[in-house]
């Protein structure tokens, strides 16, 4: 089984832009009032399918290096850019605003991209990995949809925010009360347009050359950058997370947690675990938040489990 390796990330951009170039498609979903930008990619000996829900801020171009990956191991990949960030279309005039009136239109799209684009093209077994707000929408998905998919794996899930010193109660109620009096479209307090912090300040990886790839790649394609949320987005995530707290999958579900994780709260991913009895954990201590974006010592574990989840065996890391 084949696993990407640091020491060689450098040498093989060449082989992934490449196989980005020629391999992977490229389209847009063109719904009403907004597009969803997607990619897909059908290796020739594919015989399972894996569905990727990103994260916050994420497109899909930041996803290069897992797709190839998943690629050389035979798995077709289909991956779509939720609406207001990536390649998709924005709601406001700002483009850096995180912005969503509702994470049922996160949801809402993520079902139509499956019925209209994964279900026309993969009819095979399907699998659903999902990172952070996308294992949120992942979540609330499967709710409707449970049978769509055999297994999802979900990294660092959005159960709950880590909201630092602030108590709960105070940061929903605040959230609450702004939305209302008319302020959703407003930067919520301390957020603010697109920053590439340095990495010394970053709270996503401990991985140096892949925080500077994903850096890099923003800086070269600045239609995807995306900066803090509006009040409407939090108000909205709040209300999804009380959802989500009593949801119940049925299907086999891996949950990985980064256990210093202080973008997502751990505390609300273990609550939800004590009553989700198909669901397992696998926690990694020294991880930041980007378990799939973290150095090797890290990735090649965290791979490791997805791909043994996913009912293949590891047996070799690749270069």
């Amino acid at each position: 089984m084949f696993i990407s390796q640091e020491d060689k990330l450098i040498e093989n951009q060449a082989e992934i832009n490449l196989f980005w170039q020629q391999q992977v498609v490229q389209d847009k979903l063109l719904l009403s009032d907004h597009t969803l930008h997607y990619a897909y990619v059908i290796p020739a000996q594919a015989i399972q399918a894996v569905v990727i829900s990103s994260g916050r801020i994420e497109s899909l171009l930041k996803y290069q290096e897992l797709i190839w990956e998943l690629a050389q191991n035979n798995y077709a990949v289909f991956i779509i850019d939720h609406r207001g960030q990536g390649l998709s279309s924005r709601d406001l005039v700002n483009p850096h605003k995180g912005y969503i009136a509702d994470f049922k239109n996160y949801t809402d799209d993520f079902s139509l991209f499956n019925q209209q684009i994964v279900d026309s093209l993969w009819h095979g077994k399907k699998y659903l990995l999902a990172h952070s707000m996308g294992s949120a929408i992942a979540t609330l998905y499967l709710d409707h949809y449970p049978h769509r998919f055999s297994k999802v794996a979900l990294c660092g899930p959005m159960f709950g925010i880590d909201l630092g010193k602030a108590p709960a109660w105070l940061a929903k109620g605040l959230t609450q009360t702004l939305n209302r009096l008319g302020a959703g479209k407003r930067y919520f307090i301390d957020q603010g347009d697109y920053l590439a912090k340095p990495f010394s300040e970053n709270e996503l990886t401990t991985s140096a050359l892949r925080y500077q790839l994903f850096r890099q790649t923003y800086q070269a394609n600045p239609v995807v950058q995306l900066g803090g949320v509006t009040v409407a987005w939090l108000n909205a995530a709040f209300i999804a997370m009380e959802k989500l707290s009593k949801i119940n999958l049925t299907l086999p579900t891996l949950v990985l947690q980064a256990g210093a994780d202080s973008i997502v709260d751990n505390s609300a991913q273990n609550a939800w675990l004590s009553h989700n009895k198909h669901a397992q954990l696998k926690c990694f201590e020294q991880a930041k938040h980007e378990l799939l974006s973290e150095q090797d010592k890290i990735r090649t574990p965290v791979m490791t489990a997805i791909y043994e989840f996913f009912d293949l065996s590891t047996t070799e890391t690749g270069s």
